[in-house]
């Protein structure tokens, strides 16, 4: 067995046993982790609270020779107490645990989508913006080569954004007048669309919830979902699950 230290985010937790915890953590030079926490659910653990989702931990554990790795070792980074006290907050957090967790390959470093998933939820943290899981999703697209089309109708070519008028998943972006299918896209949703992947993150994330902001959550949401194959349970229950 290898040692290693790693820091991470914790994405979700299973019973093991009667004391037990499986463990999934997004870590910044790992990968995604499985791990056994031995005794965590016992009320003289040490560190059984500090493995619970959305913890941001160091950690010191042991690689396995099969799929489970061990921790020894935990340490809290950050709790993300804000978002932990706030359900409004707590289902776009867990969205984005779900989206990593279908994201993140077993033991390949992702240190950019670890990057990311901090930073988002260090957001929502600080703000409870309606388009900080939206906007995550869109930039996780991004980074896997999926990024919807946006300065151009799929299909024709044209640059005109009053003429860019619709959305469709299939086709991988915005669609002209003539071309349409899809859903319909309004222009201001289009504009926060090229805001968010365009580099205005930060004016993105101060815009407070209204139809557009509402428009865009539900594109990226099929975006993801298509992208992922799958429909995100944390999205579609309405709160956590």
């Amino acid at each position: 067995m290898t040692q290693f230290r790693d820091r991470g985010v914790v994405l979700r937790t299973i019973r093991l046993g009667e004391a037990d915890r499986i463990v999934t953590l997004m870590t910044e030079r790992n990968g995604k982790v499985r791990a056994v926490a031995k005794g965590v659910r016992r009320t003289t653990s040490k560190f059984g609270s500090r493995l619970e989702p959305l913890s941001h931990v160091a950690l010191l554990g042991w690689q396995g020779r099969g799929d489970l790795d061990m921790i020894n070792q935990v340490e809290v980074i950050d709790t993300f107490r804000p978002v932990r006290e706030d359900l409004d907050r707590m289902g776009p957090a867990m969205s984005m645990l779900e989206v990593v967790d279908q994201i993140g390959q077993e033991r390949h470093a992702n240190p950019r989508l670890y990057e990311m998933l901090v930073g988002a939820i260090g957001a929502l943290s600080e703000r409870n913006s309606p388009m900080v899981a939206p906007a995550f999703f869109l930039k996780v697209l991004a980074l896997e080569g999926s990024a919807p089309v946006l300065d151009a109708c799929v299909s024709c070519g044209e640059e005109d954004p009053d003429l860019l008028v619709a959305f469709d998943l299939l086709e991988g972006g915005v669609l002209c007048r003539s071309c349409r299918s899809g859903r319909p896209l309004s222009p201001a949703g289009l504009s926060l669309l090229r805001r968010t992947l365009g580099g205005g993150l930060t004016g993105v994330l101060a815009e407070p919830r209204s139809p557009t902001t509402d428009e865009v959550t539900a594109l990226a949401t099929e975006a993801m979902e298509a992208h992922l194959d799958r429909r995100l349970r944390s999205v579609r229950s309405g709160q956590v699950s």
